[in-house]
């Protein structure tokens, strides 16, 4: 009887474990499949981004937005992978599981604050991205917290490009904080407001970046969770050009 017992015990066990290493596979070829194809689809939107010296790029926004109506933007950060086409949904949601091509994606895609306007206006134009592990998407935006990442200067300056032209970004502050809204502010009620959170996104850096702010500034966020979830890694960048 209890050899009878322990034979149900150990198929029992061996039927959860086989069915959590299935679980796993199924999960693992999924992943690995998503990041594929958004890598395909990064590598075909670069045909419309045509890169020239001094930072010059020439992109074909209206043929983008043929391919999806929700292009708004082209990102490049120095020594990381972030380079691509920015895309703004109705919601902050969909992009997070749905890519370029608006197919069903668990890498998603890197779009823009569905609250920022790209009329020249806005504050602080925030955009978002997964930390994926083979560090597509925003997963390379981890390296902005290195300390060889941050000597570079070369590093130090975002290029981001809308249909209203080429505007250079420089960095000011990088860090890693708990999950939070203050830091994803689009619009604030006083300029006094709006230099308070300046000083206090300034002061969280872990590196003094020598950039000086004042409430005429208008700048960049990037954003990535970190930790499962629980904290976010964040770059801030102040318009220079």
């Amino acid at each position: 009887m209890k050899s009878k017992i322990s034979n149900l015990i150990f198929l029992l066990l061996f039927i959860i474990l086989l069915s959590l290493f299935i679980f796993s596979l199924y999960h693992i070829i999924i992943w690995k499949n998503n990041n594929k194809k958004n890598k395909e689809i990064n590598e075909m939107l670069h045909e419309y981004i045509i890169q020239g010296g001094n930072d010059k790029y020439n992109i074909d926004f209206e043929k983008l937005k043929k391919l999806n109506n929700d292009t708004i933007a082209y990102i490049k950060v120095n020594n990381t992978n972030i380079d691509y086409i920015v895309v703004k949904g109705k919601d902050n949601e969909y992009y997070l599981n749905h890519n370029f091509n608006e197919e069903n994606n668990t890498s998603g895609w890197i779009f823009a604050d569905k609250n920022n306007k790209f009329n020249g206006e806005d504050k602080n134009i925030v955009i978002y991205g997964h930390n994926t592990r083979d560090k597509s998407m925003f997963g390379s935006l981890r390296n902005v917290l290195d300390e060889t990442w941050y000597e570079d200067i070369n590093n130090h300056t975002v290029i981001l490009v809308t249909e209203k032209g080429l505007k250079k970004y420089k960095v000011f502050s990088t860090y890693k904080i708990d999950n939070e809204d203050y830091y994803i502010r689009t619009e604030f009620n006083s300029d006094e407001e709006y230099l308070k959170f300046l000083t206090i996104i300034k002061n969280r850096s872990v590196y003094d970046y020598n950039v000086d702010l004042d409430e005429n500034d208008k700048i960049l966020t990037l954003s990535t969770c970190s930790n499962n979830g629980k904290k976010r890694v964040v770059l801030h960048a102040k318009v220079i050009d």
